[in-house]
């Protein structure tokens, strides 16, 4: 794999990269044939848990670039996503995009994830797999979970609501899901109401919404430089639920 090999040499050449931070991006194929970017960030443990993380509409893996080495930090694996539903809203854009010559609808890009998730079993068999999605890809996960019980660990959703044609779709998927679920939103009443709503139609014994005094909308509400109000407060709940998801 790519990723590997570019710490590999860096190790080769004395030049090992910080824990945390990011390898060459790397590509894998959704089942339709479309090339699909992506970024990892290695704690240097094969087994730690992975979160594949999917950004929210006109945006991409960029939107993780200041939070997956914190995730490292924690003590996690992470793989950053571009998926064919984005844009330049951080940079660097969208390659999915770039690559494909449009943004798709959001439906369209479940098959990336469907890809991400069968490379992260493929490439880290022992380790849980975690699924984060932020907005569109927040009601996405769901989807994805519930068509993957056993495959899927947890599922992190950052504004989630019905965002698909379907606008029961994620409501049905979550009425599925079993896994432990963190879900959180902007601090908003709409926002706050849709997640809640999601949130009671888990079926999970284990889930958390944490309603946030400041926070804005999707995994960006993570980032100081975007929230700097709120970033604090949203990663102090979402680190007490990765911590106690991960526990052996």
């Amino acid at each position: 794999m790519l990723a590997t090999l570019t710490v590999v040499i860096a190790a080769g050449l004395g030049l090992v990269p910080p824990v945390g931070s990011p390898s060459a991006s790397f590509e894998i194929t959704a089942v339709d044939g479309v090339r699909v970017y992506a970024q990892a960030y290695e704690s240097g443990n094969p087994k730690a848990p992975l979160i594949l993380l999917f950004h929210q509409a006109g945006s991409s893996k960029s939107e993780y670039a200041p939070l997956a080495p914190r995730l490292v930090a924690l003590g996690f694996n992470a793989v950053a996503v571009d998926l064919r539903s984005g844009g330049d809203l951080y940079q660097p854009p969208n390659e999915t995009v770039l690559n494909l010559g449009r943004s798709a609808k959001y439906e369209e890009a479940l098959p990336d994830m469907e890809a991400a998730l069968s490379w992260a079993e493929k490439n880290r068999p022992a380790a849980p797999i975690y699924v984060w999605g932020s907005s569109y890809s927040a009601a996405l996960v769901f989807l994805l979970a519930a068509r993957h019980p056993k495959e899927i660990s947890a599922v992190v959703a950052f504004s989630p609501s019905e965002y698909l044609s379907d606008k029961h779709a994620v409501h049905r998927a979550a009425a599925k899901v079993r896994v432990p679920v963190f879900i959180d939103s902007a601090a908003d009443p709409r926002e706050i109401a849709a997640a809640r709503s999601i949130y009671n139609a888990v079926a999970a014994k284990q889930k958390t919404q944490y309603v946030p005094r400041a926070g804005i909308h999707g995994s960006s509400t993570l980032r100081v430089d975007r929230d700097p109000n709120g970033a604090e407060l949203n990663w102090n709940a979402i680190t007490r639920f990765l911590r106690l998801t991960s526990r052996p």
